[in-house]
């Protein structure tokens, strides 16, 4: 289970013109606590940058689910409804949930969810699919992890 905070981090860039300008980029990270977001987002991004940066802003984001895929470049956020049933009063129930696609284009992050979706028994709908502005997703090591046999 994953425990995510969106960290934004404050440089200055060097343009391909030459010109310095200074940018603000999100990156989402995988913490117990905002004091664990902001040591690891600076562990990550220190040999990355050549001058001085501030993590500029950290929130703690909701994904109910994540799909990786390594091929892709960008990341999606896909909002869907999961449709129940009340059992009491027997109306249609929506939940909105929200998930974080890694995927080269639009059309493969909707793909990607409609394939792991179909493994679910769960109704649902999309409300949306957009390309966010995150620009790496930093996960907790694996390394320490039991490996499962396939």
């Amino acid at each position: 289970m994953y425990n995510w905070f969106e960290c934004k981090v404050r440089y200055d860039k060097t343009l391909e013109t030459g010109m310095i300008k200074t940018v603000t980029e999100p990156y989402l990270v995988d913490a117990m606590s905002f004091t664990e977001a902001e040591a690891k987002i600076i562990e990550e991004m220190q040999p990355f940058m050549s001058g001085d940066f501030t993590v500029s802003d950290i929130k703690r984001v909701k994904f109910s689910d994540t799909f990786f895929n390594e091929t892709g470049d960008r990341y999606y956020k896909a909002k869907l409804y999961f449709i129940t049933l009340d059992e009491k009063s027997g109306a249609e129930k929506k939940t909105a949930v929200n998930m974080l696609v890694q995927a080269k284009e639009l059309k493969e992050a909707v793909d990607i969810v409609e394939a792991e979706m179909k493994k679910t028994m769960i109704d649902y709908l999309f409300a949306s699919v957009n390309e966010t502005a995150i620009m790496d997703v930093f996960r907790h090591s694996t390394e320490n992890k039991p490996k499962t046999e396939e």
